[in-house]
């Protein structure tokens, strides 16, 4: 691919998701049994197509140089120096612990930002949920410490902030350590204990299953939103399919992607509780203390609005009877203001959205 990385296109059946200890003898589902968008009703199809302004399709670059064939999905490939940046060889795709934004306010702040998480994000909690979806616009931040990351994605959460914490989460990020480069990347990130022992990014571990032979997992997206200038999104749509149980992924309006297997799951074998959506940070913090200058977003705080601020649109959730709607009670909530923030609205052809982000360290953010 002309961004240097090397996609594999591996058989279905063999990708790294049948190693999993619960997926053994699973059978791969090639589509889901419903998608609350009907994305399969041909009407919608064609008329798509017709309206859809080619300038704006966000694209992956290996498409450049080759397509993967049939029944193969494609994988970018691990490196040596993929493997050599992480940690540890065995934590390489995974996240810390702790990088979950809290926003109950009865949690004591030291938990919140103990290692060096930061988020702006919007929320909705306490509720029944079967997915959630939104428009988000793409930038390329900059990210100070190469351990340090970037990004924009939903949080799909069941069960409390315990050891047991079930999640799922898609959008982009920046992140260095992982990818080596600091382009901007589509991705996946699931757990079942709190980022403890399952899950990684993408395809980096048995679990998520992909059946999609266009998009890469971790593959960069382009093109990229402009300061001041054009702006691009791309659209992420989570929901389980009330027949088979699995949670499935859409990226842009025709991408299905695949499907984290129920079984990966306690509480989200049943439903989620509480879903996220917005940006987070790492804030490595050098040896004086400062804050990272590490951007998130655009790197320009939410009152800059369109054009300049990060934003997520059409911010929706799945409801019990499997429909999109508008969620109810929506909050927002940032770690620390002056460094980055977040401002909501609702009306238009935006719905509920919100523009959110900053710069990091700043005269109010030492």
């Amino acid at each position: 691919s002309p961004d240097g990385d090397i996609i594999d296109c591996v058989p279905i059946t063999d990708q790294p998701a049948f190693s999993h200890p619960l997926l053994i003898n699973h059978t791969v589902q090639m589509r889901p049994s419903f998608n609350p968008e009907s994305v399969f009703s041909e009407s919608k199809l064609s008329s798509k197509t017709k309206n859809q302004q080619h300038s704006k399709d966000i694209n992956q670059l290996w498409h450049v140089n080759g397509k993967c064939p049939q029944n193969t999905v494609p994988i970018r490939r691990t490196t040596k120096q993929d493997l050599y940046r992480a940690s540890a060889v065995e934590n390489y795709g995974m996240k810390n612990q702790k990088s979950i934004p809290k926003p109950k306010s009865s949690e004591p702040p030291n938990v919140l930002t103990q290692n060096g998480h930061q988020h702006a994000i919007m929320y909705v909690e306490d509720g029944v949920f079967y997915g959630a979806k939104a428009k988000i616009n793409v930038w390329k931040p900059n990210v100070e410490m190469p351990n340090e990351f970037s990004l924009a994605q939903i949080w799909v959460l069941g069960g409390n902030f315990n050891s047991d914490l079930n999640s799922i989460e898609a959008g982009w990020q920046v992140s260095p350590q992982l990818y080596g480069d600091t382009r901007t990347r589509l991705f996946t990130y699931w757990t079942s204990d709190a980022y403890q022992g399952t899950g990684c990014y993408n395809l980096l571990c048995s679990g998520f299953v992909q059946i999609n032979r266009e998009i890469a997992m971790g593959g960069s997206i382009s093109p990229l939103s402009n300061y001041g200038n054009s702006q691009y999104d791309i659209t992420i749509l989570i929901w389980k399919d009330p027949k088979e149980g699995h949670w499935w992924l859409q990226f842009g309006e025709k991408y299905i992607i695949g499907y984290w297997p129920a079984s990966l799951f306690s509480y989200l074998s049943e439903s989620a509780s509480m879903i996220e959506w917005g940006g987070e940070v790492v804030n490595s913090q050098s040896e004086e203390g400062q804050h990272t200058t590490t951007q998130m977003g655009s790197g320009r705080f939410a009152e800059e609005g369109w054009g300049k601020a990060g934003y997520f649109k059409n911010v929706q959730v799945v409801d019990g009877s499997n429909e999109l709607r508008n969620p109810e009670n929506l909050q927002v909530f940032t770690d620390q203001e002056n460094c980055y923030n977040v401002k909501s609205g609702n009306g238009g052809s935006w719905g509920s959205y919100f523009y959110y982000g900053g710069p990091g360290r700043n005269p109010n953010c030492p």
